[in-house]
């Protein structure tokens, strides 16, 4: 790799936005200048979409249309992939560079909490029948549609832990499935294709999927009866301790302060083996490591919350995709207004000029 090319891309300034800010110094994290702590718990998802996409909470996200899943392969995440991608055409989405923003924004709402309904309804199951519509309608609000159409019910402390996980997830910035729905956008694509690929994005394990590791260390310290010494133990055997640390922030990160306030509020079950296990871990890595900065970040505590609502880890990733349809719809929104493709260059370094018959 050359000297002068920044691999990956980290530290190089993509885009200017007016989407979210987040505080790297003071561990805060803003919605067009509203911080998440004035959120969670006092302004429902369906409101905080609309706050990030429009700068206004009304009217916000609206809730979804009946559409059956027609694609069921047992992954959510395929399925809603693949249920967004059939949006553009079954509902004839137009090219961004061929509508208004109003029209785009309409179809970024119809689009974004269709993806809600498609995880909801995968989750549900193969074979078992959908919930009636008429149940659905009885929610109150987007979090509260979607556990019953997930389950057919919707327990009121499941509804604010998903509100405040959605919420604290909502956007962050610039990552891989927010560049990868800017660079789609940027092409003009419709706004399903922009959605679909953002999903494609959160395939891999490196984003969107941690939380799930969480819930391994608080069954073993649970087991141990001992957060210290299993904290040691794991250090000393070479371990990573999974939700300490963060890309960005050099304080906490605010997301994990609100999401551990929830998991008090609420009553989640593991509250106190993962206030032992975050006050064990946060003391012995300051006393191995007191040079850097290793502060509770935002997967640990979202495990906590989604865990006390049931969610089985193998739908965290799927729970982070209804979050960010947020955050995307308000980076494609952007993008189609900056009306520019998006086209780095990549700097050659592979062999000089030589004749065919030098390759083996």
């Amino acid at each position: 790799m050359s000297d002068d090319v920044q691999s990956g891309l980290e530290g190089v300034v993509a885009f200017a936005t007016e989407i979210a800010e987040p505080d790297r110094e003071g561990g805060a994290l803003r919605y067009r200048g509203v911080d998440i702590e004035e959120l969670v718990g006092k302004v429902p998802f369906e409101q905080v979409w609309g706050l990030l996409v429009d700068g206004t909470l009304e009217p916000g996200l609206p809730p979804a249309e009946p559409h059956p899943l027609a694609i069921r392969s047992g992954d959510p995440r395929v399925d809603v992939q693949s249920a967004l991608a059939m949006l553009g055409p079954e509902w004839g989405f137009q090219s961004l560079i061929d509508i208004d923003d109003e029209e785009a924004r309409d179809n970024l709402a119809r689009a974004s909490v269709m993806a809600l309904s498609f995880v909801a309804q995968s989750a549900r199951g193969v074979g078992r029948p959908p919930v009636p519509q008429r149940e659905v309608d009885t929610g109150d609000s987007i979090p509260e549609r979607f556990l019953i159409r997930w389950r057919g019910e919707a327990d009121p402390d499941h509804v604010k832990a998903i509100d405040a996980y959605w919420i604290s997830a909502a956007e962050h910035g610039m990552n891989a499935s927010t560049f990868t729905a800017r660079v789609i956008a940027s092409t003009g694509a419709d706004v399903a294709a922009a959605l679909s690929g953002a999903v494609g994005a959160l395939s891999g394990p490196l984003h969107g999927g941690a939380p799930a590791r969480v819930l391994k260390m608080l069954d073993e310290v649970e087991q141990a009866g001992d957060a210290d010494k299993w904290v040691k133990q794991a250090l000393d055997s070479g371990q990573r301790l999974m939700g300490f640390g963060h890309r960005v922030y050099r304080a906490e990160d605010p997301r994990a302060a609100v999401l551990r306030r929830t998991s008090k509020e609420i009553g989640s079950k593991r509250y106190e083996v993962a206030e032992a296990l975050e006050a064990a871990a946060l003391a012995e890595l300051k006393a191995r490591k007191p040079d850097r900065v290793l502060a509770t970040n935002v997967e640990f505590w979202s495990a906590v919350v989604l865990d006390h609502a049931d969610v089985p880890s193998t739908l965290f990733t799927s729970l982070f995709t209804c979050a960010r349809t947020a955050g995307w719809s308000a980076h494609i929104l952007e993008q189609k207004r900056e009306a520019r493709l998006i086209r780095p260059s990549a700097k050659y370094v592979g062999p000089g000029e030589r004749p065919l018959s030098d390759v083996s």
